[in-house]
């Protein structure tokens, strides 16, 4: 078996005959049900790879779904016009241009793929704006925009010392790049009649950034029960997908088959995302287990924000009291960069996960998910 580590294109995946955990039945609702969503999760959860799996599935890329639930479901396979922006490619925004050229680099491209002449005097938003009406017409079909991790803009300034000039005025690096990711976000509402879907993917969901209140119907899907799955593994699919495998590292360890289920159970499963408190596995570490044959501690070096190492470095925290009390959903879903919260940062990076759901009061308790993630936590809190 191949499994895609590190592997976040949807069509590489298929074609080079990855494993794939079948997700498309999910993928099909999203579209069928609604037009613009966010979804909020954890790095390394396999957020990349949904959206590019919107991508060819908006593409019309039919022959790569075969056999996949999706078949079965869509008949029409139509093709839209596909805007697909990464923030999370690797690219640093810790200097003043950073932002706006990375984003001037897909804006010229798509001028040029649908003949729109480029007017440097309107802003990028509004140019954004242009070329989606232009690739309407041209195409007679609304266009679709995928942006993958939208605040990772935000998450790489957030605390840095670092002061911008704008007009005239020196304001944080933060301040300077959440304006223009406002103005740039503000061209979706303006071409509204143009949008067939938008889907927007992060770890943070940040309230100031106004595609959360500009944007019409707008539907944050992060702790919905129906898609608490779409990102990650399930029990369920590991008994579809990986029995053998699972078989094979019992054998090596002398131990049972139910034996080493409980074992990567405890140390990659306990993720809860909604109040149907369905268990996910962090799909990272436990395909990294299963290539490996070996359980070991595989999400800390990679899933970490560099805003939550500042903010740790700023001042001692003790994640432990954080995990004594209860919360409604409200104080650890929202990251407000004015008041310097770690929870909801904590929480939305994958150290605390929801263990129980109390109705009478709708609110919540967090604790750390598994073995792994409280191995690191320690290290991370002990710095």
């Amino acid at each position: 078996m191949k499994f895609p580590i590190g592997v976040q294109s949807f069509k590489k995946l298929i074609n080079n005959g990855f494993v794939y955990v079948d997700k498309t039945d999910l993928v099909y609702s999203l579209v069928d049900e609604g037009a613009v969503y966010f979804l909020g999760r954890p790095r390394r959860f396999g957020k990349s790879l949904l959206v590019s799996t919107l991508e060819s599935y908006f593409l019309g890329e039919k022959e790569l779904f075969a056999g996949l639930k999706i078949e079965s479901l869509e008949k029409a396979w139509t093709k839209y016009p596909v805007f697909h922006i990464d923030f999370g490619n690797g690219d640093s925004f810790s200097e003043k241009n950073a932002l706006r050229d990375s984003v001037e680099e897909y804006v010229s491209t798509w001028e040029k793929m649908y003949n729109v002449e480029p007017n440097v005097k309107l802003g990028l938003g509004r140019r954004f704006s242009k070329v989606l009406k232009a690739a309407h017409e041209q195409t007679q079909q609304p266009c679709v925009v995928l942006v993958d991790e939208y605040d990772k803009p935000l998450l790489d300034v957030i605390g840095l010392p670092d002061m911008v000039e704008r007009n005239n005025v020196k304001v944080s690096l933060e301040e300077y790049n959440r304006e223009f990711l406002r103005a740039f976000y503000s061209s979706l509402k303006a071409a509204d009649e143009d949008l067939r879907f938008v889907f927007l993917t992060g770890i943070t969901k940040f309230p100031q950034v106004s595609i959360f209140s500009g944007l019409n119907q707008l539907i944050d899907i992060s702790m919905e029960s129906q898609y608490e799955a779409i990102c990650g593994i399930t029990d369920e699919e590991i008994e579809t997908y990986f029995h053998k495998q699972i078989e094979d590292m019992a054998k090596g360890c002398g131990c049972s088959y139910q034996e080493m289920r409980e074992s990567l159970r405890k140390q990659y499963d306990g993720y809860h995302f909604s109040r149907k408190m369905a268990d996910v596995y962090n799909p990272f570490s436990l395909l990294n287990a299963l290539r490996k044959n070996e359980l070991g501690d595989y999400w800390f070096s990679t899933g970490t924000p560099s805003l939550l190492d500042r903010m740790l470095a700023a001042g001692s925290h003790d994640i432990d009291k954080l995990i004594e009390n209860i919360y409604t959903s409200d104080q650890f879903r929202e990251y407000r960069a004015d008041n310097q919260q770690l929870l909801p940062l904590i929480y939305q990076s994958g150290y605390l996960t929801i263990k129980e759901f109390f109705p009478t009061t709708s609110s919540f308790r967090l604790d750390y998910p598994n073995n792994e993630v409280k191995q690191a936590a320690n290290k991370l809190f002990a710095q």
